[in-house]
Protein backbone atom coordinates (compact mmCIF):
# COMPACT_ATOMS: atom_id res chain seq x y z
CA UNK A 1 0.00 0.00 0.00
CA UNK A 2 1.79 2.99 -1.16
CA UNK A 3 1.19 6.24 1.42
CA UNK A 4 0.64 9.72 -0.17
CA UNK A 5 4.08 11.72 0.16
CA UNK A 6 4.88 15.13 -0.52
CA UNK A 7 8.24 16.08 -1.67
CA UNK A 8 8.54 19.42 -1.00
CA UNK A 9 7.25 18.74 3.23
CA UNK A 10 7.31 15.04 3.60
CA UNK A 11 6.11 15.81 6.93
CA UNK A 12 2.43 16.53 5.49
CA UNK A 13 2.79 13.13 3.67
CA UNK A 14 -1.26 13.02 3.06
CA UNK A 15 -1.29 12.87 6.51
CA UNK A 16 -3.03 16.26 7.23
CA UNK A 17 -4.04 16.49 11.10
CA UNK A 18 -7.80 18.31 12.04
CA UNK A 19 -5.76 21.05 13.87
CA UNK A 20 -3.90 22.14 10.45
CA UNK A 21 -7.46 21.90 8.81
CA UNK A 22 -9.31 23.80 11.35
CA UNK A 23 -8.07 27.44 10.08
CA UNK A 24 -8.51 29.16 6.62
CA UNK A 25 -4.82 29.07 6.67
CA UNK A 26 -3.20 26.85 3.83
CA UNK A 27 -0.30 24.66 4.45
CA UNK A 28 2.58 25.80 3.16
CA UNK A 29 2.83 24.97 -0.76
CA UNK A 30 -1.03 25.28 -1.45
CA UNK A 31 -3.93 28.08 -1.83
CA UNK A 32 -6.93 28.46 -0.58
CA UNK A 33 -9.82 28.20 -3.49
CA UNK A 34 -12.60 29.45 -1.17
CA UNK A 35 -12.31 32.54 0.93
CA UNK A 36 -14.57 32.21 3.97
CA UNK A 37 -16.71 35.36 2.75
CA UNK A 38 -17.40 34.90 -0.96
CA UNK A 39 -17.66 33.00 -4.14
CA UNK A 40 -14.64 34.34 -5.79
CA UNK A 41 -12.80 31.87 -7.92
CA UNK A 42 -15.92 30.05 -8.70
CA UNK A 43 -18.66 29.87 -10.87
CA UNK A 44 -21.41 27.82 -11.56
CA UNK A 45 -21.59 24.52 -13.92
CA UNK A 46 -23.40 21.54 -14.05
CA UNK A 47 -21.46 19.43 -16.88
CA UNK A 48 -24.04 17.14 -17.67
CA UNK A 49 -26.10 20.37 -18.36
CA UNK A 50 -24.32 22.38 -19.97
CA UNK A 51 -22.53 18.98 -22.35
CA UNK A 52 -25.89 18.82 -23.78
CA UNK A 53 -27.02 22.17 -24.35
CA UNK A 54 -26.69 23.63 -27.96
CA UNK A 55 -25.06 26.83 -27.04
CA UNK A 56 -22.29 26.19 -24.52
CA UNK A 57 -22.22 30.05 -23.38
CA UNK A 58 -25.64 30.35 -23.45
CA UNK A 59 -26.27 27.09 -20.97
CA UNK A 60 -23.21 28.52 -18.59
CA UNK A 61 -24.41 32.15 -18.16
CA UNK A 62 -28.15 30.67 -17.29
CA UNK A 63 -26.26 28.66 -14.80
CA UNK A 64 -24.53 31.78 -13.26
CA UNK A 65 -27.92 33.07 -11.55
CA UNK A 66 -28.89 29.86 -10.28
CA UNK A 67 -25.42 29.49 -8.82
CA UNK A 68 -25.84 32.46 -6.90
CA UNK A 69 -29.49 31.63 -5.83
CA UNK A 70 -28.55 28.49 -4.67
CA UNK A 71 -24.80 28.47 -2.98
CA UNK A 72 -24.05 31.01 0.36
CA UNK A 73 -21.56 31.05 2.82
CA UNK A 74 -22.57 29.99 6.15
CA UNK A 75 -20.19 30.29 9.32
CA UNK A 76 -16.84 30.74 6.90
CA UNK A 77 -18.48 27.00 4.77
CA UNK A 78 -19.68 26.93 1.20
CA UNK A 79 -23.17 25.83 1.48
CA UNK A 80 -25.93 24.36 -0.70
CA UNK A 81 -28.97 22.67 -0.16
CA UNK A 82 -28.53 20.32 -2.70
CA UNK A 83 -30.06 22.14 -6.04
CA UNK A 84 -28.74 24.19 -8.91
CA UNK A 85 -25.54 23.84 -10.64
CA UNK A 86 -22.32 23.02 -9.19
CA UNK A 87 -19.71 24.85 -7.71
CA UNK A 88 -16.94 25.27 -10.27
CA UNK A 89 -13.60 26.64 -10.04
CA UNK A 90 -12.43 29.08 -12.65
CA UNK A 91 -9.31 27.64 -13.15
CA UNK A 92 -8.39 24.50 -14.75
CA UNK A 93 -5.65 22.47 -13.18
CA UNK A 94 -3.35 19.41 -14.28
CA UNK A 95 -1.22 17.36 -11.61
CA UNK A 96 -2.53 18.38 -8.18
CA UNK A 97 -3.06 18.05 -4.54
CA UNK A 98 -6.50 19.03 -3.11
CA UNK A 99 -7.36 19.00 0.19
CA UNK A 100 -10.86 20.09 1.30
CA UNK A 101 -13.83 19.33 4.65
CA UNK A 102 -17.24 18.33 3.92
CA UNK A 103 -20.51 18.06 6.13
CA UNK A 104 -23.67 16.57 4.67
CA UNK A 105 -26.77 15.33 6.20
CA UNK A 106 -28.47 11.21 5.82
CA UNK A 107 -29.13 10.44 2.39
CA UNK A 108 -27.38 13.11 0.80
CA UNK A 109 -25.28 11.90 -2.58
CA UNK A 110 -22.58 14.60 -3.88
CA UNK A 111 -19.16 14.23 -5.07
CA UNK A 112 -16.04 16.13 -6.09
CA UNK A 113 -15.33 16.25 -9.76
CA UNK A 114 -11.79 16.17 -10.87
CA UNK A 115 -10.82 17.82 -14.25
CA UNK A 116 -14.72 17.82 -14.90
CA UNK A 117 -14.91 14.51 -14.61
CA UNK A 118 -16.94 12.35 -12.13
CA UNK A 119 -16.32 11.94 -9.29
CA UNK A 120 -15.06 11.04 -5.91
CA UNK A 121 -17.64 9.61 -4.27
CA UNK A 122 -19.71 11.44 -1.39
CA UNK A 123 -22.90 10.12 0.10
CA UNK A 124 -24.79 8.32 2.81
CA UNK A 125 -22.79 4.91 3.88
CA UNK A 126 -25.88 4.22 6.06
CA UNK A 127 -27.98 0.85 5.08
CA UNK A 128 -31.48 3.79 6.00
CA UNK A 129 -29.91 6.10 3.30
CA UNK A 130 -31.09 3.36 0.97
CA UNK A 131 -28.25 2.73 -1.91
CA UNK A 132 -26.41 -0.05 -0.45
CA UNK A 133 -27.39 -1.53 -3.69
CA UNK A 134 -25.34 0.87 -5.01
CA UNK A 135 -22.15 0.15 -3.30
CA UNK A 136 -23.01 3.09 -0.59
CA UNK A 137 -21.92 0.22 2.15
CA UNK A 138 -18.50 0.67 1.22
CA UNK A 139 -18.12 4.40 2.35
CA UNK A 140 -17.30 7.60 0.27
CA UNK A 141 -14.02 8.25 -1.44
CA UNK A 142 -14.36 5.92 -3.99
CA UNK A 143 -13.97 6.54 -7.98
CA UNK A 144 -17.41 6.01 -8.71
CA UNK A 145 -17.79 6.46 -12.03
CA UNK A 146 -14.99 3.73 -12.68
CA UNK A 147 -16.30 0.35 -14.36
CA UNK A 148 -17.81 -2.06 -12.37
CA UNK A 149 -15.64 -4.39 -10.51
CA UNK A 150 -12.31 -1.77 -11.69
CA UNK A 151 -10.15 -0.75 -8.98
CA UNK A 152 -10.88 2.22 -7.19
CA UNK A 153 -14.59 1.81 -7.78
CA UNK A 154 -15.20 1.12 -4.25
CA UNK A 155 -13.02 2.56 -1.49
CA UNK A 156 -10.55 0.32 0.11
CA UNK A 157 -12.25 0.86 3.58
CA UNK A 158 -15.13 2.66 4.74
CA UNK A 159 -14.21 5.83 6.61
CA UNK A 160 -17.21 7.89 6.74
CA UNK A 161 -17.96 10.25 10.22
CA UNK A 162 -21.13 10.28 11.41
CA UNK A 163 -23.85 13.44 10.02
CA UNK A 164 -22.91 16.56 11.24
CA UNK A 165 -19.29 15.52 12.40
CA UNK A 166 -16.79 17.28 9.34
CA UNK A 167 -14.97 14.84 7.26
CA UNK A 168 -11.24 15.26 5.41
CA UNK A 169 -11.00 14.48 2.16
CA UNK A 170 -7.27 14.32 0.59
CA UNK A 171 -6.69 14.17 -3.07
CA UNK A 172 -3.86 13.82 -5.17
CA UNK A 173 -4.21 13.48 -9.03
CA UNK A 174 -1.55 12.33 -11.30
CA UNK A 175 -2.48 12.34 -15.02
CA UNK A 176 -5.48 10.09 -14.76
CA UNK A 177 -4.21 8.44 -11.19
CA UNK A 178 -5.60 9.16 -7.91
CA UNK A 179 -5.30 8.52 -5.08
CA UNK A 180 -7.92 9.54 -2.01
CA UNK A 181 -7.51 9.91 1.93
CA UNK A 182 -10.81 10.10 3.67
CA UNK A 183 -10.64 11.03 7.48
CA UNK A 184 -6.45 10.01 7.60
CA UNK A 185 -7.33 6.89 5.50
CA UNK A 186 -6.37 5.53 2.19
CA UNK A 187 -10.14 4.57 0.28
CA UNK A 188 -7.79 4.97 -3.28
CA UNK A 189 -4.43 3.80 -4.35
CA UNK A 190 -3.42 5.54 -7.02
CA UNK A 191 -6.01 3.65 -9.10
CA UNK A 192 -6.38 5.32 -13.11
CA UNK A 193 -9.39 7.57 -13.15
CA UNK A 194 -11.90 6.67 -16.13
CA UNK A 195 -13.29 9.44 -18.30
CA UNK A 196 -16.95 9.26 -17.21
CA UNK A 197 -17.81 11.48 -20.89
CA UNK A 198 -16.08 9.07 -23.30
CA UNK A 199 -17.29 5.70 -21.33
CA UNK A 200 -13.52 5.40 -21.02
CA UNK A 201 -12.46 5.28 -24.33
CA UNK A 202 -10.60 8.48 -23.94
CA UNK A 203 -8.50 9.65 -21.26
CA UNK A 204 -9.86 12.35 -19.06
CA UNK A 205 -8.08 15.89 -20.32
CA UNK A 206 -4.44 16.54 -18.60
CA UNK A 207 -5.89 19.82 -17.49
CA UNK A 208 -9.60 20.92 -16.26
CA UNK A 209 -11.61 22.15 -13.83
CA UNK A 210 -12.68 20.95 -9.98
CA UNK A 211 -16.45 20.90 -9.26
CA UNK A 212 -18.06 20.42 -6.15
CA UNK A 213 -21.48 18.27 -6.88
CA UNK A 214 -25.11 19.05 -5.05
CA UNK A 215 -27.04 16.38 -5.87
CA UNK A 216 -30.17 16.35 -3.48
CA UNK A 217 -29.31 16.90 -0.16
CA UNK A 218 -27.82 19.69 1.68
CA UNK A 219 -23.25 19.69 2.48
CA UNK A 220 -21.03 22.41 3.66
CA UNK A 221 -17.61 22.64 2.30
CA UNK A 222 -14.85 24.42 4.06
CA UNK A 223 -11.04 24.86 4.09
CA UNK A 224 -10.18 24.06 0.55
CA UNK A 225 -7.09 24.46 -0.80
CA UNK A 226 -5.21 23.23 -3.47
CA UNK A 227 -1.56 22.57 -4.30
CA UNK A 228 -0.30 22.07 -8.24
CA UNK A 229 2.47 19.42 -8.67
CA UNK A 230 5.24 20.60 -11.47
CA UNK A 231 6.20 17.99 -13.90
CA UNK A 232 9.87 16.79 -11.99
CA UNK A 233 7.68 16.12 -8.49
CA UNK A 234 4.47 14.26 -10.46
CA UNK A 235 7.75 11.82 -12.15
CA UNK A 236 9.10 11.58 -8.56
CA UNK A 237 6.25 10.38 -7.75
CA UNK A 238 5.48 7.87 -10.07
CA UNK A 239 8.92 6.44 -10.58
CA UNK A 240 7.95 5.71 -6.68
CA UNK A 241 4.77 3.80 -7.37
CA UNK A 242 5.94 1.03 -8.56
CA UNK A 243 9.93 -0.40 -7.66
CA UNK A 244 9.66 -4.40 -7.01
CA UNK A 245 12.26 -6.78 -9.49
CA UNK A 246 12.82 -3.56 -11.53
CA UNK A 247 16.96 -3.80 -12.65
CA UNK A 248 18.55 -0.67 -14.07
CA UNK A 249 19.96 -0.61 -17.84
CA UNK A 250 21.95 2.12 -17.99
CA UNK A 251 24.33 3.30 -15.00
CA UNK A 252 24.39 6.96 -16.11
CA UNK A 253 28.33 6.62 -16.68
CA UNK A 254 28.91 4.77 -19.78
CA UNK A 255 27.81 2.73 -22.49
CA UNK A 256 28.39 -0.90 -20.32
CA UNK A 257 25.32 -3.43 -21.76
CA UNK A 258 24.67 -1.36 -24.78
CA UNK A 259 25.58 -1.88 -28.51
CA UNK A 260 25.50 -0.11 -32.27
CA UNK A 261 26.11 3.32 -33.19
CA UNK A 262 27.53 3.98 -29.66
CA UNK A 263 29.28 7.03 -30.94
CA UNK A 264 25.71 8.47 -32.32
CA UNK A 265 25.31 8.72 -28.54
CA UNK A 266 26.58 10.32 -25.76
CA UNK A 267 26.25 10.31 -21.89
CA UNK A 268 25.33 13.52 -20.26
CA UNK A 269 24.30 14.32 -16.70
CA UNK A 270 23.68 10.52 -16.21
CA UNK A 271 21.45 11.03 -19.26
CA UNK A 272 21.77 9.45 -22.88
CA UNK A 273 21.67 11.98 -25.46
CA UNK A 274 20.97 11.08 -28.93
CA UNK A 275 23.81 13.36 -31.28
CA UNK A 276 23.08 12.44 -34.68
CA UNK A 277 20.63 9.63 -35.63
CA UNK A 278 21.77 5.75 -35.43
CA UNK A 279 20.44 2.71 -33.03
CA UNK A 280 21.85 1.67 -29.91
CA UNK A 281 20.48 -1.03 -28.05
CA UNK A 282 21.05 -3.56 -25.33
CA UNK A 283 23.36 -6.69 -25.21
CA UNK A 284 20.72 -8.75 -23.08
CA UNK A 285 17.37 -9.50 -25.25
CA UNK A 286 14.06 -9.31 -23.22
CA UNK A 287 10.74 -10.87 -23.87
CA UNK A 288 7.81 -9.90 -21.82
CA UNK A 289 8.65 -7.12 -19.92
CA UNK A 290 8.06 -3.52 -17.94
CA UNK A 291 10.16 -0.42 -18.81
CA UNK A 292 10.10 2.70 -16.90
CA UNK A 293 12.00 5.79 -18.49
CA UNK A 294 12.28 9.38 -18.38
CA UNK A 295 12.94 11.18 -21.64
CA UNK A 296 13.18 14.62 -22.87
CA UNK A 297 12.39 16.13 -26.04
CA UNK A 298 13.66 19.36 -27.88
CA UNK A 299 11.78 21.39 -30.23
CA UNK A 300 10.95 19.14 -33.55
CA UNK A 301 13.07 15.78 -31.70
CA UNK A 302 12.23 12.65 -32.85
CA UNK A 303 13.40 9.28 -31.84
CA UNK A 304 11.90 6.06 -30.79
CA UNK A 305 12.12 3.13 -28.96
CA UNK A 306 12.82 -0.16 -30.47
CA UNK A 307 11.05 -3.12 -29.00
CA UNK A 308 12.12 -6.81 -29.11
CA UNK A 309 14.50 -5.39 -32.43
CA UNK A 310 16.93 -8.17 -33.69
CA UNK A 311 19.95 -5.96 -33.98
CA UNK A 312 19.82 -5.03 -37.52
CA UNK A 313 17.53 -3.18 -39.59
CA UNK A 314 15.21 -0.54 -39.48
CA UNK A 315 13.15 -1.20 -35.79
CA UNK A 316 9.92 -0.11 -36.75
CA UNK A 317 9.68 -3.08 -39.29
CA UNK A 318 12.73 -5.66 -38.40
CA UNK A 319 11.75 -6.00 -34.91
CA UNK A 320 8.15 -6.16 -33.01
CA UNK A 321 7.93 -2.65 -33.59
CA UNK A 322 9.22 1.34 -32.36
CA UNK A 323 7.49 3.20 -30.29
CA UNK A 324 7.59 6.94 -31.08
CA UNK A 325 9.23 9.10 -29.33
CA UNK A 326 8.50 12.93 -30.82
CA UNK A 327 8.05 16.46 -30.11
CA UNK A 328 4.30 16.50 -31.21
CA UNK A 329 3.83 20.44 -30.57
CA UNK A 330 6.77 20.62 -33.73
CA UNK A 331 4.83 22.84 -36.53
CA UNK A 332 6.87 20.26 -39.25
CA UNK A 333 5.17 17.51 -37.66
CA UNK A 334 1.61 18.77 -38.05
CA UNK A 335 0.17 16.61 -41.09
CA UNK A 336 1.77 13.48 -39.63
CA UNK A 337 -0.20 9.71 -39.86
CA UNK A 338 -2.05 9.99 -36.62
CA UNK A 339 0.28 6.69 -35.69
CA UNK A 340 3.62 8.91 -36.29
CA UNK A 341 2.76 10.85 -32.80
CA UNK A 342 4.41 10.59 -29.64
CA UNK A 343 3.89 7.04 -28.17
CA UNK A 344 2.23 5.46 -31.10
CA UNK A 345 3.26 2.21 -32.30
CA UNK A 346 4.68 3.50 -35.23
CA UNK A 347 3.06 2.95 -38.33
CA UNK A 348 0.37 0.78 -36.66
CA UNK A 349 -1.28 1.97 -33.63
CA UNK A 350 -1.89 5.35 -32.82
CA UNK A 351 -1.20 7.26 -29.29
CA UNK A 352 -4.07 9.59 -27.41
CA UNK A 353 -2.04 12.82 -27.67
CA UNK A 354 -2.76 15.81 -25.19
CA UNK A 355 -0.17 14.32 -22.02
CA UNK A 356 3.06 15.05 -22.95
CA UNK A 357 5.14 17.57 -21.09
CA UNK A 358 6.57 21.00 -22.87
CA UNK A 359 9.49 20.67 -25.18
CA UNK A 360 12.53 20.66 -22.86
CA UNK A 361 10.85 18.87 -19.69
CA UNK A 362 11.42 15.61 -18.49
CA UNK A 363 8.66 13.05 -19.41
CA UNK A 364 7.95 9.63 -16.77
CA UNK A 365 7.15 6.78 -19.40
CA UNK A 366 6.05 3.49 -18.61
CA UNK A 367 5.88 0.64 -21.47
CA UNK A 368 4.38 -2.81 -20.61
CA UNK A 369 4.98 -5.70 -23.69
CA UNK A 370 3.52 -9.17 -22.84
CA UNK A 371 3.07 -11.48 -25.72
CA UNK A 372 1.47 -9.69 -28.65
CA UNK A 373 -0.08 -6.41 -26.50
CA UNK A 374 1.41 -3.14 -25.72
CA UNK A 375 0.87 -0.73 -23.20
CA UNK A 376 2.12 2.73 -22.62
CA UNK A 377 1.87 5.35 -19.67
CA UNK A 378 2.62 9.01 -20.09
CA UNK A 379 2.88 11.07 -17.29
CA UNK A 380 0.70 8.67 -15.50
CA UNK A 381 -2.15 8.47 -18.51
CA UNK A 382 -2.55 5.73 -20.51
CA UNK A 383 -1.94 6.49 -24.40
CA UNK A 384 -1.89 3.62 -25.46
CA UNK A 385 -2.88 -0.43 -25.14
CA UNK A 386 -3.16 -2.13 -28.09
CA UNK A 387 -2.58 -5.65 -29.44
CA UNK A 388 -0.59 -5.69 -32.50
CA UNK A 389 -2.06 -9.36 -33.36
CA UNK A 390 -5.31 -8.20 -34.36
CA UNK A 391 -3.72 -4.85 -36.01
CA UNK A 392 -4.13 -5.98 -40.36
CA UNK A 393 -3.76 -2.07 -41.41
CA UNK A 394 -0.93 -0.67 -41.41
CA UNK A 395 0.51 2.95 -42.59
CA UNK A 396 2.46 1.20 -45.70
CA UNK A 397 3.52 -1.96 -46.69
CA UNK A 398 6.71 -1.56 -45.36
CA UNK A 399 5.28 -2.73 -42.32
CA UNK A 400 4.42 -6.42 -41.40
CA UNK A 401 2.62 -8.27 -38.64
CA UNK A 402 5.73 -10.45 -37.69
CA UNK A 403 5.82 -10.32 -33.83
CA UNK A 404 9.36 -11.89 -32.35
CA UNK A 405 8.87 -13.53 -28.97
CA UNK A 406 12.05 -11.44 -27.87
CA UNK A 407 14.57 -9.56 -29.12
CA UNK A 408 17.06 -6.16 -28.00
CA UNK A 409 15.58 -3.41 -26.04
CA UNK A 410 16.88 0.17 -27.44
CA UNK A 411 16.75 3.42 -29.00
CA UNK A 412 15.92 4.58 -32.47
CA UNK A 413 17.52 8.07 -33.16
CA UNK A 414 16.26 10.50 -35.76
CA UNK A 415 18.37 13.71 -35.19
CA UNK A 416 19.97 15.26 -32.27
CA UNK A 417 18.68 15.98 -28.88
CA UNK A 418 16.58 13.69 -27.05
CA UNK A 419 17.53 12.49 -24.09
CA UNK A 420 16.81 9.66 -21.81
CA UNK A 421 17.44 8.79 -18.51
CA UNK A 422 16.56 6.92 -14.93
CA UNK A 423 15.89 3.31 -17.32
CA UNK A 424 14.25 0.57 -15.40
CA UNK A 425 13.44 -2.84 -16.99
CA UNK A 426 11.27 -5.73 -15.02
CA UNK A 427 10.99 -9.05 -17.14
CA UNK A 428 7.37 -10.38 -16.69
Amino acid sequence: MHHFRHVIAPALAFLISASLLSALTPPEGFTALFNGSDLSGWHGDNPHETAKAKDRAQSLAKQQAEFLEHWSIQDGALYNAGHGPYATTDKDYGDFELMLEYKTVAEADSGIYLRGNPQVQIWDHTKAGGKWKYGADKGSGGLWNNARGAAGKDPLVCADRPFGEWNQVHIRMLGCRVWVRLNEQLVVDGVHMRNYWSKGRTPIPATGPIHLQTHGGSIHWRNIFIREIGPDEANQLLSERDTEGFESICNGKDFTGWQGNLDQYEIIDGAIACLKGGNIYTTRTYSDFVLKLEFKVPPAGNNGLAIRYPGHGNPAYSGMCELQVLDNSAEKYADLDPRQYHGSVYGKAAAQRGYLRAVNQWNYQVVRVQGSSIQVELNGTVIVDADLASITEFMSSKFNSNIPQGGYLGFAGHGRGIAFRNLWVREL
